[in-house]
C-alpha cells in the first residue's frame, strides 16, 4: 500500500512538472506569436519609411532635373526670340528699301534719278539685313538633358531584404555570476564580419524557469555592445548638480566647497533675472536638459528619477544628492575625501528631504559624519540622534545599501572593516547623499559588492538593531 502511494505520488509529481513545462511552453508560444505580429507590424512600418525616403529623394532629383530643363528652355527661347525680332525688323526695312528702289526706276530726270540712286546705295550699305547671321544662335536640341535610368532601374529591381546573421548563442561556460554582477558571454554560430554591434535585452524575474507572461516585466536594453560579452553590474550614478547647494561645485562624481564661486553664480543669476526672467528660465532649462547624465534611471523597476519639482539645497544644508534612485537590490559605492576637508557626511536620503534639511538630522536620512574642524569627531547620524564611532576615519569609505533587507552599512574601503550599520525599513526610494564643507569628495560608483562585505553582512545581520534601539544620544 505504501509503495503504491509513493509510486502514485511520483507519478503525480512528474505529471505536475510536465504540466508546468507545457504551460510554460504555451506561454512561450503565445508570447512568440505576439512577437511575430508586433515585429511584422514594425518591419512593415520601417519598409514604408524606407520607400517614402526613396520616393522623397527621387522627387527631389526629378524636381532638380525639371528646373534644369525649364532653365535651358527659357535661355534658348530668349535667344531665338531676340534673333527672330532682329530678322523681322531687318526684313521690314529691306522691303521698304526695295519698294523705294523700284519706284526710283520710273524717274525720268537724270539729276533726280542720280540723287535717288545715291540714297538707295547709302541705305543698302547701312541695311541691317546684310549684317544679320542667317543661322540660329542656338539649336533646338535638348538631348544633352536626356536621362537614362536603366542601370538604376536594374539596381532597384535587385533590391532584397538584408541578410540577417544567425542569432548569437549564449555560452554558459563563459557566463559568470559573482558578487553583485552577472557577466553574459555569447558566441556566433559562424563568422560574420558584417556585424557592427550587439544589443542585449534583459529583465528581472523571481520565477525559477521560463518567465510566465503574467509575471513579465519590461525589457531593459543595452545597445552598441562591440564585444562578445557584457557585465551587468551594480548601481552607477553621478551627482545631481540641479540638487546641489549653490556653494558646491559639482562635476559628475566630484563635489567641492566653493563659497565665493557659489555666491558669485547666485548673483549672476539674480542679475539676469532682473534683466529678463523669461530669458533666464529658458537658459536654465536648456542647461539642465543639455547635459543630462546618460541613462540615469531608478534601480529596480527603473522608472525615471524625477526630482525637478524640489528646490536645490540652501541655507546651511551644503548637500548634493545622486541622480539615481535605489528601489531594490544591494549596491555599493566608495567615497574619498580631500585631506584638508573640514567637514563632510556620506549616506542616503529619501527624495522628500527638504532643501534646508541636513543629512542625519531628519528621519528621512542616514549618514556618517566626519568633523575635522576645532575638534575631530566621527559619528553615525539619523533623526537628529548621534552615535560616536570609536574608530579611525578611513582614507576611503565604502557604502553598502541593501534596500530590500533594510540595511545601510559603512566600511573602511581598504581593510573592509565594518564602521557602522543602520537597520531600518525603507518605505521610499533612497538617493545617495553627500554633505561637504571646506573641502571636497570624489566618488567611485558602478562597483560590485565586495565578497568580504557580503560575508560581513551575513554575519552582521541580526546583531545590529535599528537606530532607535541603540544607545544613541540626542545631539
Amino acid at each position: 500500500m505504501d509503495s503504491q502511494k509513493e509510486a502514485l505520488q511520483r507519478i503525480i509529481s512528474t505529471l505536475a512538472n510536465k504540466n508546468d513545462e507545457i504551460q510554460n511552453f504555451i506561454d512561450t508560444l503565445n508570447q512568440t506569436l505576439k512577437g511575430v505580429q508586433e515585429n511584422s507590424s514594425n518591419i512593415l512600418s520601417e519598409l514604408d519609411e524606407e520607400f517614402d525616403s526613396l520616393y522623397s529623394i527621387l522627387d527631389e532629383v526629378k524636381e532638380s532635373m525639371i528646373n534644369s530643363i525649364k532653365q535651358e528652355q527659357a535661355r534658348k527661347s530668349q535667344e531665338l526670340q531676340s534673333q527672330l525680332s532682329q530678322c523681322n525688323n531687318a526684313l521690314e526695312n529691306s522691303e521698304e528699301l526695295l519698294e523705294f528702289a523700284t519706284r526710283s526706276l520710273d524717274i525720268k530726270e537724270a539729276e533726280e534719278f542720280s540723287k535717288a540712286a545715291r540714297q538707295i546705295k547709302d541705305r543698302v550699305t547701312m541695311a541691317s539685313a546684310f549684317r544679320l547671321s542667317l543661322k540660329p544662335k542656338v539649336s533646338d536640341s535638348m538631348t544633352h538633358l536626356m536621362v537614362d535610368f536603366s542601370q538604376e532601374r536594374q539596381m532597384l529591381q535587385t533590391l532584397k531584404f538584408l541578410p540577417v546573421p544567425k542569432a548569437p548563442e549564449i555560452d554558459p561556460v563563459e557566463c559568470l555570476v559573482a558578487d553583485n554582477a552577472i557577466t553574459v558571454a555569447w558566441r556566433m554560430p559562424e563568422e560574420d564580419n558584417k556585424i557592427d554591434h550587439f544589443i542585449l535585452e534583459y529583465r528581472k524575474t523571481n520565477f525559477d524557469g521560463l518567465p510566465r507572461v503574467k509575471d513579465e516585466r519590461c525589457w531593459d536594453i543595452i545597445d552598441n555592445i562591440k564585444g562578445n560579452e557584457y557585465t551587468l553590474s551594480a548601481l552607477n550614478f553621478s551627482l545631481d548638480s540641479s540638487s546641489s547647494h549653490l556653494n558646491l561645485r559639482v562635476e559628475d562624481t566630484c563635489v567641492e566647497w566653493d563659497p565665493t564661486g557659489g555666491k558669485g553664480q547666485e548673483n549672476k543669476v539674480k542679475g539676469k533675472e532682473n534683466k529678463g526672467s523669461a530669458h533666464v528660465t529658458s537658459l536654465k532649462k536648456h542647461t539642465r536638459s543639455g547635459t543630462p547624465s546618460p541613462k540615469r534611471t531608478s534601480v529596480g523597476s527603473r522608472p525615471p528619477a524625477v526630482r525637478g519639482s524640489r528646490d536645490r539645497f540652501t541655507g546651511e544644508s551644503y548637500t548634493v544628492l545622486g541622480d539615481t534612485a535605489i528601489e531594490s537590490g544591494q549596491h555599493y559605492w566608495e567615497v574619498k575625501a580631500q585631506k584638508d576637508c573640514k567637514s563632510y557626511s556620506v549616506g542616503v536620503a529619501y527624495k522628500t528631504l527638504g532643501k534646508f534639511d541636513q543629512l542625519g538630522k531628519t528621519n528621512t536620512s542616514w549618514c556618517i559624519h566626519v568633523n575635522n574642524w576645532l575638534q575631530n569627531t566621527f559619528a553615525a547620524k539619523h533623526n537628529n540622534k548621534v552615535k560616536a564611532l570609536d574608530v579611525t576615519v578611513p582614507e576611503r569609505i565604502g557604502v553598502f545599501c541593501d534596500f530590500d533587507g533594510g540595511q545601510l552599512s559603512f566600511y573602511d574601503a581598504n581593510s573592509k572593516q565594518l564602521l557602522y550599520s543602520f537597520k531600518t525599513k525603507f518605505t521610499q526610494p533612497v538617493l545617495p547623499g553627500f554633505m561637504v564643507w571646506c573641502g571636497g569628495l570624489s566618488l567611485s560608483t558602478g562597483m560590485q559588492v565586495p565578497s568580504a562585505v557580503r560575508t560581513l553582512q551575513k554575519s552582521e545581520n541580526g546583531m545590529t538593531g535599528s537606530a532607535s534601539s541603540l544607545n544613541i544620544v540626542t545631539q
